[in-house]
């Protein structure tokens, strides 16, 4: 070899190991991806599993390498049919098995030269060059171990270079050597120690000086703990002082990676084992700590296994295998036990440098050796865990189990989140550092070399140049440092100055290589801090082993005192993306347009196929699947927590309810009349607060342990306000918030206690002391994280106020309006409640089948305005459209008995001053108690409508009192000649108010809708009929007859509607021969309800005539007239039984008159005599004295 050939600037050392390591890693992930592909049936290349193949691809297997296409026509002829598909779909196997043979050929080469070379190897002298030789060994030693583990890849080679002869005519140019690579390889470890023993020495070398390295990293947690390490504050005194070493990139060093390198190097070039006793150490300490090594991701190579099998054949070996069973002995049985407690010890160091830094951010700059170190320590441990934990048969699991790894990652993560937030901080102080310091020791090192040749002295110039013209200024400029190029100068230099005969040696000027070692260290946190954190804090190695990470999440959530580290996890799959390579893109695919549902699933499928066959690990779609299940996992846990506290408050402000007093106040009264009631021995029951008494503070109760879990939980959910998971932002407390929405939503509606089958509901009242007690301890998350609970009430209440929520599911609005009309108001209808005007509720009356429920429990005045507060102004007015579609239905079918009297009751109208023609008219009506059953239902509807109305005004006055009263007064001041339609419009805006209307909208807009069938359904679809089962109907039918005559004229129908009041008014004398017509002065009204006549004939009067544009106040002396008339008939009659109740019956003209805005008692005194009326009054008031005495 000539002179020229051995110049070491020609060689490219530095340039060649870097561009081929990055190729390694690229090809170890193809690989890794085509052997998982391989491993699973449904990803498998078809041909591999195609039946029609499968007796070709043994006859290619069993021949490999070897061709033979003359003589097997018969086993290959399908070949021939699939030759082109074969040669499209298994070209990227082919040619990525043809990659490794390339990528092996240069690396041969690059080893070869390096021996000629004599290259100089001290990890603490030219680390980067010794590193990077060491790294390219163990990634070609992997790539082949991976290669030969792909058990199809001599059938994928075969049938490839098979379909290529079937198509071309000759088999691939690369197929003869390939398929030697791959028989020479099947052993790939004693195949490799034969062809490295011409590069024992190097390979030796490089190893060897480790051994100061490699020990003092490996220390038991005892003696960290002993030296105090990582530790800031145990000398305080040195706390500003710059934290040095002789070997800076040798402290945050991998120990994986100095394992792999030990273990496999030495396994290589074996020899040296039974020559060096520095080498037999190292190698005997690699092998006590590990039972197994990382390959790559989730690839593991069982050390001792495979050594004892390569030395058991290789003669003289017996003490170097008696070694290795020694070893594995040792680490089955301490190296769990040694690595739990460095684990132990991590977790109290990274806490505390943490706290310190988080408090004293300024510390970064002159102790960022530590913060590395940290890193790179923890990480290691985790990594440790994380392979040992599936791989390795253990003597004591518990040592394998660790349920607080999440402490641990929790301040891995929080260092990197100070490193990150306080960058600038390390820059200033480095650029400084590098421009005042390293750069001045440097020079004068330069200066002091006995021997500097013209290119190194350039670059070494160069170094100092760079350093001296750094300013802090530039750091506050905000300009960005690039110093990428110094190092690979340096690493060049390295190359430069390690072989022999270099004019300049590293080896006799170590020092040289220590100081640039260190600056190099400095450089990197100027410009490389994001590397850096990579390169020390690494853990993407996760997303290969999904399993155990969601075990560990698991664990970490059932642990409350771990709870609070759980954040940990999803901001680890911010890590997944830094393990994807380029030669391998369709890893890194970009979401399609599914990428909005993955987010919906909890577990997102996480491989997916290409067209060629080939397994894709989307690593981008599995971080973020991962991470959206683990914030949604958290969240779950928080809102089952909260729903726990909010169960145990419930439970505790219904312990203050009215209902719960009786008890008590009947015990203090009988104690004071001294009797004696109840079982003796029978315990007395707690009075609410006294789970608020204790007697010591060592006193848990189950609520203390709920608000602590809750507490730790919330912290975690609370750390970070969003982050970055390949370019999509999660938002933690967005999860929290959604999940509380909607446990907040089946809450409520829960706890309504709807029971569709017995009919039973919670009492308004209740229902909202526990939806209060919920709101507060919903407002007091707000201590914990920051979110807007106000948002989530206002999303949650106000859908409650519709009849269905955005998921369609009933609401409190829809059950209790579904409750009042079917439950309460349909035994109102069968006369099995009253409503008692003078208690302003409905009240159960004395039958033979009692009711399940009190009536006045759900309808007094503040039930009442429970449910509007409950339901609001929306939900409210809701429930009055339902209760207005129930009586335009009975309206409907009034206007249908109208009709049938049409004719009789057009006479009445103008006979009412005939007494004995109205007689005879009478006898010919039909359906007169009909019509005064509606009527009655019809005033029953109103009277709760009013009931309703009168509670909202009370709730609405009491939250908006000024723009009620605004409302009011706008109403009370309109001026009798406005316009109707301007009008109803006010009434309208009143009524929503709760405020009562001469004329109700509501009933306006429920009764016009039915002047045609197209307007009836219209009505239907209004008011919601969809939602209302067709049993709410109260005794009424769907007035189909009626809504059929489309062609009714509007004079028909003002007709009809006069007709009606006719019809209605010639009725009531009917009602005194009603034995239930009898008015009770204590309840102010009937029990048959007939006191409801007189708000119905006012509302549905004032209703129909705005419809039909007549006058109200004509239509009602009409009315008026006319029930005068037939009142004071019954006065002449002498049948008993016709006029048993005739003066409660009298007393409905004065009952009309005072809810009518439109009358007065003046107009009643021309009809009917005021005299009638005190009699009426006199009468019923003895006769009710009489009948309680």
């Amino acid at each position: 070899m000539s002179r020229a050939v051995l110049q070491p600037s020609q060689q490219k050392l530095a340039e060649k190991l870097t561009i081929l390591n990055d190729r390694g890693i690229g090809m170890l992930t193809r690989l890794y991806n085509i052997k998982k592909a391989c491993g699973d049936p449904k990803a498998k290349p078809s041909y591999l599993v195609d039946k029609n193949l499968e007796s070709a691809v043994k006859f290619i297997v069993r021949k490999f390498p070897a061709i033979e296409t003359r003589n097997n026509n018969q086993q290959l002829a399908q070949l021939q049919k699939e030759k082109s598909e074969i040669l499209k779909n298994l070209a990227l196997y082919y040619f990525t098995f043809v990659d490794v043979m390339e990528f092996r050929d240069h690396v041969c080469e690059l080893l070869n030269t390096i021996d000629v070379c004599q290259v100089f190897f001290d990890i603490t002298v030219n680390f980067d060059l010794t590193k990077n030789y060491l790294d390219l060994i163990i990634t070609y030693t992997t790539l082949m171990i991976m290669l030969s583990r792909i058990e199809e890849r001599k059938a994928i080679i075969g049938l490839y270079n098979y379909a290529h002869e079937m198509s071309h005519g000759t088999s691939d140019r690369e197929y003869p050597r390939l398929g030697q690579l791959i028989v020479d390889y099947e052993n790939p470890l004693k195949k490799m120690m034969e062809e490295f023993v011409p590069h024992s020495k190097s390979l030796s070398d490089a190893l060897i000086s480790l051994h100061m390295v490699y020990p003092r990293r490996n220390l038991s947690a005892d003696q960290w703990r002993n030296a105090q390490l990582l530790s800031l504050i145990s000398a305080p005194s040195t706390m500003l002082n710059p934290a040095q070493s002789d070997t800076m990139p040798c402290e945050y060093l991998s120990l994986d990676a100095m394992e792999k390198w030990i273990v496999l190097g030495f396994i290589l070039c074996h020899g040296v084992l039974n020559t060096d006793a520095t080498a037999l150490n190292l190698w005997k300490l690699a092998l006590q700590v590990s039972s197994c090594l990382s390959l790559f991701r989730d690839e593991v190579f069982h050390i001792h296994k495979a050594a004892e099998d390569l030395f058991v054949n290789i003669r003289g070996y017996n003490k170097r295998i008696n070694d290795i069973r020694e070893c594995k002995e040792s680490a089955l049985s301490h190296a769990g036990s040694m690595h739990r407690e460095r684990r132990k010890f991590l977790r109290s160091a990274l806490k505390e440098l943490a706290t310190v830094l988080s408090d004293q951010p300024g510390l970064l700059g002159p102790k960022a050796l530590f913060v590395f170190m940290a890193l790179s320590f923890a990480r290691d441990e985790i990594i440790w865990l994380l392979r040992h934990a599936d791989n390795v048969q253990k003597k004591n699991a518990d040592d394998f189990i660790d349920k607080h790894v999440a402490e641990l990652i929790f301040y891995m993560e929080e260092l990197r989140a100070h490193v990150r937030k306080y960058g600038p901080v390390m820059q200033r102080y480095y650029v400084q550092y590098l421009s005042g310091f390293d750069a001045v020791v440097l020079n004068e090192l330069v200066q002091n070399l006995s021997v500097c040749p013209e290119d190194e002295s350039i670059i070494m110039s160069s170094f100092v140049n760079t350093m001296t013209s750094l300013s802090v200024k530039q750091v506050e400029d905000g300009e960005v440092f690039d110093f990428r190029g110094m190092r690979l100068d340096w690493f060049r230099l390295q190359a430069y100055t390690s072989v022999s005969k270099a004019s300049l040696s590293l080896a006799d000027h170590k020092e040289l290589g220590k100081m640039m070692n260190t600056i190099i260290f400095h450089t990197k946190m100027v410009d490389s801090l994001v590397e850096m954190l990579v390169e020390t804090s690494d853990l993407s190695i996760f997303c290969f082993y999904s399993r155990a990470f969601e075990k560990m999440f698991q664990q970490c959530l059932e642990l409350p005192s771990q709870s609070r580290y759980s954040i940990a996890f999803p901001l680890l799959c911010t890590h997944f993306m830094s393990c994807t390579h380029e030669l391998c893109p369709e890893e890194n695919f970009p979401l399609s347009d599914y990428d909005t549902k993955i987010m919906s699933a909890k577990v997102h499928k996480l491989l997916e196929w290409d067209g060629r066959g080939l397994k894709r690990h989307h690593i981008g779609d599995r971080s973020l699947s991962l991470c959206n299940m683990f914030l949604d996992e958290m969240a779950k846990q928080a809102r089952n927590l909260i729903t726990d506290i909010c169960t145990e408050q419930c439970t505790l402000s219904d312990q203050l309810l009215p209902k719960h007093c009786a008890k008590t106040i009947s015990q203090a009264v009988n104690k004071k009349s001294k009797k004696q009631t109840g079982k003796k021995g029978e315990p007395e029951r707690e009075k609410p607060g006294v789970e608020s008494m204790r007697k010591n503070r060592l006193l848990v109760t189950n609520l203390d342990k709920l608000h602590t879990a809750l507490s730790e939980l919330c912290f975690s959910i609370n750390y970070v306000p969003n982050m970055m998971v390949w370019e999509h932002t999660f938002t933690p407390r967005e999860y929290l918030t959604s999940h509380l929405e909607i446990r907040f939503t089946k809450s409520i509606v829960g706890m309504t206690m709807y029971n569709q089958a017995t009919q039973e509901i919670a009492k308004p009242s209740e229902l909202l002391t526990s939806v209060r007690s919920y709101m507060t301890v919903l407002q007091s998350i707000e201590n914990y994280v920051q979110i807007d609970i106000t948002r989530v009430f206002n999303n949650v209440l106000l859908q409650q106020t519709q009849h269905l929520d955005s998921h369609g599911e009933p609401t409190i609005t829809s059950l209790y309006t579904n409750w009042y009309l079917e439950t309460l108001l349909r035994q109102v209808s069968n006369g099995h409640i009253a409503y008692f005007p003078a208690m302003k509720a409905f009240v159960n009356l004395p039958t033979e089948n009692e009711l399940t429920f009190n009536a006045e429990e759900y309808s007094d005045i503040s039930e009442m305005r429970a449910l509007s507060e409950l339901l609001g102004p929306y939900g409210m007015k809701f429930l009055s459209e339902s209760l207005m579609w129930h009586i335009s239905s009975q309206v409907a079918e009034l206007k249908k008995l109208v009709v049938e009297n049409v004719e009789v009751l057009t006479q009445m109208r103008t006979s009412f001053d005939k007494p004995d023609q109205m007689a005879s008219l009478f006898k010919r009506l039909t359906s007169v108690d009909s019509v005064l059953k509606r009527m009655t239902i019809i005033g029953v509807i109103l009277s709760f409508r009013s009931l309703a109305q009168e509670a909202l005004r009370d709730v609405l006055s009491y939250h908006i009192p000024f723009l009620v009263s605004s409302v009011e007064d706008f109403k009370d001041h309109i001026p009798r000649e406005t316009d109707m339609k301007v009008a109803m419009n006010v009434y309208e805006l009143s009524s929503a108010a709760g405020l009562p209307c001469e004329i109700d909208p509501a009933l306006v807009v429920a009764l016009s809708s039915q002047k045609s069938a197209e307007n009836w359904n219209s009505l239907i679809d209004t008011t919601k009929r969809s939602t209302q089962p067709s049993s709410l109907r109260i005794n009424a039918a769907v007035p189909g007859s009626w809504a059929n005559s489309e062609n009714i004229s509007p004079e028909e129908e003002y007709k009809i509607a006069c007709l009606l009041m006719v019809f209605v008014a010639v009725s009531l004398p009917t009602l005194a021969s009603n034995v239930m017509s009898q008015y009770s002065p204590a309840i102010e009204g009937h029990c048959n309800n007939i006191h409801c006549l007189a708000k119905a004939i006012n509302q549905i009067a004032a209703a129909l005539f705005t419809i039909h544009k007549g006058s109200i106040e004509d239509r009602l002396k009409e009315f008026l007239a006319l029930a005068s008339s037939s009142l004071l008939k019954i006065g002449q009659e002498t049948d008993k039984t016709t006029t048993r109740n005739r003066e409660s019956v009298y007393l409905l003209l004065d009952m009309i008159v005072q809810e009518s805005p439109f009358l007065t008692m003046d107009l009643l005194e021309s009809c009917f005599p005021y005299v009638l009326l005190r009699n009426a009054y006199h009468a019923v008031y003895r006769q009710s004295v009489t009948s309680s005495a």
